[in-house]
């Protein structure tokens, strides 16, 4: 994967993320049908921009880091793809929330 963002990075304020798969089967066991299969708000950072302006002209940085875990909102986000996986850029105020350890 990290080829693929050496040709592709985000700018300004912007977060490129890869969205995780989707549960398949629950905790007893029992298979989940695709179409029964929630959107997946769960996605890992994998690359960001260099942040934007603020008012008073200084650089603000991007609030994730790449690798962190990161919670998205239901609808947004730019689809892209890159070596045939799919990517969503989305901007760092659009991000909900990161997952700490």
């Amino acid at each position: 994967a990290g080829k693929a963002f050496r040709k592709f990075l985000p700018l300004l304020d912007r977060v490129l993320v890869e969205r995780c798969a989707a549960e398949t089967v629950t905790k007893g066991g029992i298979m989940i049908p695709e179409k029964a299969q929630g959107k997946v708000l769960q996605a890992t950072v994998v690359a960001v921009g260099s942040g934007a302006k603020g008012k008073d002209g200084q650089i603000q940085p991007v609030s994730v880091k790449v690798g962190e875990k990161v919670l998205l909102p239901e609808y947004g986000g730019t689809k892209i793809v890159i070596e045939d996986k799919d990517y969503y850029l989305f901007r760092d105020g659009d991000i909900l929330g990161k997952y700490v350890d």
